[in-house]
């Protein structure tokens, strides 16, 4: 499998928040259905703020934070806002970044924002949503790992390491695993086929 290197993804508007983080958002815009859409985007506002335990009092705390999901996403996801967001004709200048608080990580190839991730999909009920968000925290723990190592990655090692994290309450199962490969199979097509990276702009 070929392996990307940062530089040769997609340019993240807002890198503070991580690559996990705008996949996450990417993923969101492919959603057809609304209350879905809008269900993941409350679950990415959180995680963002979980990322920033000591902003929580902060006044604008989570406006901001919904600017900055509107600012990854292109503008382009039609939800209800809890918030007049951020236009983007007026966003003539980088949004005001958010400092990033100085924590021990377990794994520095994995970084903090997977540890959140793994602790946020723990919490979600068991079904669709809950596979398919552990589905993408594996396919980005073997990216991680192979830019680190430089080589291939065997997936009871990535299984192992989900399995620490969430403290034994996440598995690799074989509905994870196909998943994991329609997920890749579908990025491969994306980046193979330009016109499928046209993502609908929901009205």
């Amino acid at each position: 499998m070929d392996m990307k290197y940062n530089t040769q993804q997609k340019r993240m508007p807002l890198p503070e928040y991580g690559r996990s983080i705008q996949n996450m958002v990417d993923y969101m815009l492919t959603i057809e259905d609304r209350a879905e859409r809008q269900r993941c985007a409350n679950t990415i506002i959180n995680i963002m703020g979980n990322m920033f335990p000591h902003l929580r009092d902060v006044p604008d705390f989570k406006h901001k934070l919904w600017d900055h999901l509107a600012i990854m996403a292109d503008f382009k996801l039609d939800i209800n806002y809890p918030y007049e967001i951020i236009r983007k004709e007026n966003l003539v200048t980088k949004p005001e970044v958010i400092p990033y608080p100085s924590t021990k990580i377990r794994y520095r190839h994995y970084g903090r924002t997977l540890e959140i991730l793994i602790r946020k999909a723990v919490e979600f009920p068991e079904g669709d949503e809950k596979n398919n968000l552990v589905a993408l925290i594996c396919n980005h723990m073997k990216k991680d790992y192979m830019a680190w190592n430089k080589d291939t990655v065997d997936d009871r090692k990535i299984a192992e390491d989900l399995e620490e994290y969430s403290q034994g309450r996440l598995h690799m199962t074989d509905e994870i695993v196909r998943l994991m490969a329609s997920r890749l199979a579908q990025n491969y097509r994306r980046v193979n086929n330009p016109r499928s990276n046209q993502r609908k702009n929901y009205k």
